[in-house]
């Protein structure tokens, strides 16, 4: 899928390669995107890519004056779980707890959803209501770009080739600005989009002193629609003034008809979402969807390791990785994601491939001790990290509680999708030793299975949880 793979230690090693092989490279940190795009033959050119995953500094959120910071390889879940996120940068946390399943927002980065660019991207939406800024570096140096600029057009943006993002920067919200994220999708979980909004607003008292809306899906790139905010200045958020602002949002974009949606059904959503939103921040319950202590999946041992040096795989590099408490080292595989790795080259095929796109959960892995889709990361990520599939749950000849239930409860129907579920089990009953209904509903959100409705399945984690 690529020729050069690059595992570095650096922003500056980084962008040493970019300035070397410029259009023909890639930066890869969750990859979640990246790796589908090379599968469909999507980035036709792209001959290496530059791992920065373990370059140290840039996991971190900080806030720096009254601006809240996000490294370039902070993920959904580290978002979801900042309790300063969440309190000064709440619609920013909301969408980031709407993306993908726990296994994807251990590994996808907000940086990355910004560099993709869709209009679908949920947290892009609230990063442009939250008046948010990149910052770009190269070798020249660095530049700050407004995410209000920063797309030139449908997944195009200003980045050189050889520029790197390294990190997102807004400010953060006041006690006098409250705001919500609503994203409308087809199903609860792992759906895409077919409209999201962003709502932000700031009082003085009661009035509206100013006000950001920010839609998704409805136009090439994620819109602001100024005329709608207008409506809200020096008002308060009556029924009427709702209203009005909720109809002039829905008749600000000309969307389109696609798979997902209806030009009109858009349209109307548009109103409709709108509205909800800005009911919610009046009445004050924006936050009262917020889950309490939402299920990660990333345990209480994960980590972040470091790289002691560059490395650069080609066919003759060795991958040596720790898989289930065994230390390996294979020479081969270097082109493949980590499940084919896994199940072609280490000779573990527990773990299943059902998707291939991150979709399924069938081949859920512990990489680095989080849960992730193992379709979804490169088998380079290996070199270094600690791994654990499905074969490794047993300790001592005794299977994990989870698997006893299943077989106890009758959770197994085919089979197929069984890994997948069992390592999110073990998971959380890691993360939450008795686990609410509802964290275990969130558990299992990235895990599909076809044959069964799922109440066994939930059984079985229940029983586990009382063992």
């Amino acid at each position: 899928m690529w020729s050069q793979y690059f595992n570095v230690t650096s922003v500056s090693e980084a962008l040493e390669l970019l300035s070397k092989y410029r259009e023909k490279a890639r930066i890869i940190a969750g990859g979640t995107d990246l790796l589908i795009e090379i599968e469909r033959h999507q980035r036709p050119g792209i001959e290496a890519l530059i791992d920065i995953s373990r370059v140290p500094g840039l996991d971190t959120i900080t806030l720096h004056g009254d601006h809240i910071r996000l490294g370039a390889l902070v993920t959904h879940n580290q978002v979801v779980g900042s309790q300063l996120v969440v309190e000064r940068g709440y619609p920013l946390a909301q969408a980031a707890w709407e993306v993908g399943a726990p296994q994807i927002r251990n590994r996808a980065t907000i940086a990355g959803n910004v560099i993709t660019g869709s209009a679908a991207n949920d947290t892009i939406t609230p990063l442009m209501a939250l008046g948010a800024e990149v910052t770009l570096a190269s070798l020249e140096g660095e530049r700050s770009v407004a995410l209000s600029v920063f797309y030139t057009g449908l997944r195009r943006n200003m980045m050189r080739p050889d520029e790197m993002l390294t990190a997102i920067t807004f400010p953060a919200m006041s006690n006098r600005e409250r705001g919500m994220f609503i994203k409308l999708g087809l199903r609860r979980a792992q759906a895409i989009s077919v409209i999201n909004v962003t709502t932000l607003l700031k009082f003085d008292g009661d009035t509206v002193t100013q006000a950001a809306i920010t839609l998704g899906c409805v136009a090439p790139t994620i819109i602001r629609v100024p005329v709608a905010e207008q409506s809200l200045f020096g008002r308060k958020l009556t029924p009427e003034a709702i209203a009005d602002a909720a109809r002039l949002a829905a008749a600000t974009p000309t969307p389109i008809d696609d798979i997902r949606s209806t030009a009109e059904y858009r349209s109307e959503m548009i109103r409709v979402l709108v509205a909800r939103a800005l009911r919610a921040v009046a009445a004050g319950t924006e936050r009262a969807v917020w889950p309490e202590k939402p299920a990660m999946l990333w345990g209480k041992e994960s980590s972040h390791p470091t790289l002691d040096e560059q490395t650069e795989y080609n066919e003759k590099t060795p991958i040596t990785t720790t898989i289930n408490g065994q230390a390996h080292t294979v020479r081969s595989g270097q082109h493949k994601t980590l499940l084919r790795f896994l199940r072609e080259d280490v000779g573990l095929p527990g773990t299943k491939e059902g998707c291939a796109e991150g979709e399924c959960g069938a081949c859920t892995v512990f990489l680095d001790g989080a849960a992730v889709m193992s379709c979804m990361v490169p088998a380079p990520r290996a070199d270094g990290a600690t791994i654990v599939t499905v074969e490794g749950l047993q300790q001592n000849g005794q299977l994990h509680p989870i698997q006893s239930a299943f077989v106890e409860h009758g959770a197994v129907q085919c089979g197929y999708c069984t890994p997948g579920f069992l390592m999110a089990g073990a998971k959380l009953l890691e993360e939450f030793p008795q686990p609410t209904h509802e964290q275990i509903q969130q558990s299992i959100t990235g895990n599909l299975c076809r044959c069964t409705g799922y109440y066994k399945i939930v059984e079985a984690f229940e029983a586990a949880s009382k063992k």
